[in-house]
Formats: structure tokens, sequence, C-alpha cells
């Protein structure tokens, strides 16, 4: 029984590390695609807030935008 779950364990550690693997490889081409933005002249900052705001949810964005500008307003800037 103990070496089964030895095993299980073995299994379950590898499959770990080749997905941290994977996720290496995928981070890198990410970074691949925002150099070769920058590269033709798009600014990669906000290519990454809009990245960021397109996985939010449609209200969550809109509640977040109606809050800054209540900040912003506050603050006289805007």
């Amino acid at each position: 029984m103990a070496e089964a779950t030895d095993d299980r364990l073995r299994l379950l550690i590898e499959r770990i590390e080749r997905l941290e693997e994977e996720k290496k490889g995928i981070a890198d081409d990410i970074r691949d695609v925002y150099s070769e933005a920058k590269a033709v002249g798009y600014d990669t900052k906000i290519m990454r807030q809009i990245v960021r705001l397109r996985k939010m949810d449609h209200n969550d964005r809109s509640e977040m935008e109606m809050i800054l500008d209540t900040y912003k307003a506050a603050l006289g800037m805007g």
C-alpha cells in the first residue's frame, strides 16, 4: 500500500513539474509577444492593462471604472 502511495505522489510531483515547465514556456511566449508589440510602437504597459480589463467581468469592470472616476473627480483629476 505504501509503495502505491509513493508511486502516486511521484506521479503527481512529475505532473506538477511538467506543468511548471509549460507555464514557463508560455510566459516566455507572452513576453516575446509584448516585445514584438513594443518593437512596432505599441505601449505595452497599456496593453497589459487592456488584457487585465478584458479578463474582468463586465459588471466588475463597470463598477471599478465608476469608482475610479469618483476618486479622480474627488482629487480634481477630471
